[in-house]
C-alpha cells in the first residue's frame, strides 16, 4: 500500500477509499461492535406509495458523508467555540441489513436485528433508510430498553392504522410506534399541506399522546421552544424524514412537499434537544438520490446526521 503524500501517512482525501459512513471502520461481525455510535443501512423502499428509490439512500448518504470525514481532529465550530466529533467519539459502520425483495416482514426483521445488535453493544444506533417504514423495526428493537419519547421531523404524519391491509408501509410507522407501551409520547414537527393521513388520523394521534406542529407553528415558537415541549428527562428517539426539508434544498425524495424546513430550522432544534434530553437513537429516511442529480440532498442528510451526533456527544462530555 502506498503511503506517499502527507506526514508519513496517507492524505486520505474524501474521494479516496471505501465509502463507509464518515470513513469510519466497517464492522461485519455485529457481535463484536465496540463503539459509541453504530451506523446501520436499511436499504428498504417497498413501503413507498409514490416514487421508489430510497433503497439507494444508505449508499448515497455514506458517500456524501465522506465530505465530512474529519479524522481524529474533530470539527471545530467557531460560533460555538467547540470541537465536535473528536476522536474520542467512536463511530463504526455496520453495513446494511439484508433486504429480501418483496418480503417486508423478513426485511424488517433483519433491520430490527441490526438495531438490537447496536443496542446490545451499548452503541447509539443510527439507521439510514430506506423509506419511513424502516422506523417500525427500529422502534421494535427498543423493546426492553426503557421508556422513550419520539421526535418525528417530517412533512407527513405517518399515522395510518391500516389501508387495504397494509400495516407496515411508510404511512404507518408513527401509529405502530404509538401502540408500544414503552413509547410514552410523540412530538411530530413539520407536518403540513396535503397529507397522506386523514382527519381521523390526527385525532387518533392526539388521543394516543402526540403533539403535532406544522413548519409555520414550529417557526413561530422557535427551535428552543419546540424542544422545550418535549418532556424534561425523557429519553428521546429522533426520526428524520428528509421530506421535512423544503424540496428546494432536498429534492431527492419520493414524496416532496413544498414549504418545508430550511437547514438551520432543523439543526437548531436538534442542538437544543441534545442539550436538554438524552438522545438514544436516530433514523434518517426517504433520501432517494436519483431524484437529485446535484447530490445535495444526500449531502444535507449526512451533514445533519454528523452535526447531530456531534451535538449529542458534546452534551455527554466528549471532548
Amino acid at each position: 500500500m502506498s503511503t506517499h503524500g502527507y506526514e508519513g501517512g496517507r492524505l486520505d482525501l474524501p474521494f479516496v477509499g471505501i465509502s463507509t459512513f464518515a470513513k469510519k471502520p466497517y464492522v461485519q461481525d455485529w457481535s463484536a461492535i465496540d463503539a459509541d455510535v453504530a451506523v446501520l443501512g436499511a436499504p428498504f423502499d417497498f413501503g413507498t406509495q409514490w416514487r421508489s428509490g430510497a433503497r439507494f439512500g444508505p449508499r448515497g448518504v455514506r458517500e456524501a458523508s465522506t465530505l465530512f470525514s474529519f479524522g481524529h481532529a474533530g470539527a471545530y465550530d467557531h460560533e460555538d467555540d467547540a470541537t465536535y466529533l473528536p476522536g474520542s467519539v467512536r463511530i463504526v459502520d455496520m453495513g446494511d441489513a439484508d433486504i429480501v425483495h418483496t418480503d417486508t416482514l423478513k426485511s424488517h426483521a433483519n433491520i430490527e436485528a441490526g438495531v438490537r445488535a447496536a443496542l446490545a453493544a451499548r452503541a447509539m444506533p443510527v439507521t439510514i433508510g430506506g423509506d419511513h417504514s424502516i422506523n417500525i423495526p427500529a422502534i421494535n428493537a427498543f423493546e426492553g430498553q426503557g421508556d422513550i419519547h419520539i421526535l418525528q421531523i417530517d412533512a407527513h404524519l405517518d399515522f395510518v392504522d391500516e389501508r387495504h391491509g397494509v400495516r407496515f408501509g411508510h404511512g404507518n410507522p408513527m401509529r405502530r410506534a404509538a401502540e408500544k407501551d414503552y413509547v410514552t409520547g410523540l412530538t411530530q414537527v413539520g407536518i403540513r399541506n396535503v397529507s397522506s393521513t386523514a382527519k381521523e388520523g390526527y385525532a387518533d394521534a392526539r388521543n394516543m399522546g402526540s403533539e403535532i406542529l406544522s413548519v409555520r407553528q414550529a417557526r413561530a415558537l422557535g427551535p428552543e421552544a419546540v424542544s422545550d415541549r418535549i418532556p424534561k428527562g425523557a429519553r428521546v428517539y429522533v426520526t428524520i424524514d428528509i421530506d421535512a426539508f423544503c424540496p428546494s434544498i432536498a429534492p431527492g425524495t419520493g414524496t416532496p412537499s413544498h414549504g418545508g424546513f430550511l437547514y438551520y430550522d432543523v439543526l437548531e432544534m436538534l442542538q437544543a434537544l441534545a442539550k436538554r434530553n438524552d438522545v438514544v437513537g436516530i433514523d434518517l429516511v426517504e433520501v432517494a438520490p436519483d431524484y437529485d442529480q446535484t447530490g445535495s440532498t444526500a449531502i444535507l442528510a449526512a451533514q445533519v446526521l454528523m452535526n447531530f451526533i456531534g451535538f449529542i456527544f458534546h452534551a455527554r462530555g466528549f471532548r
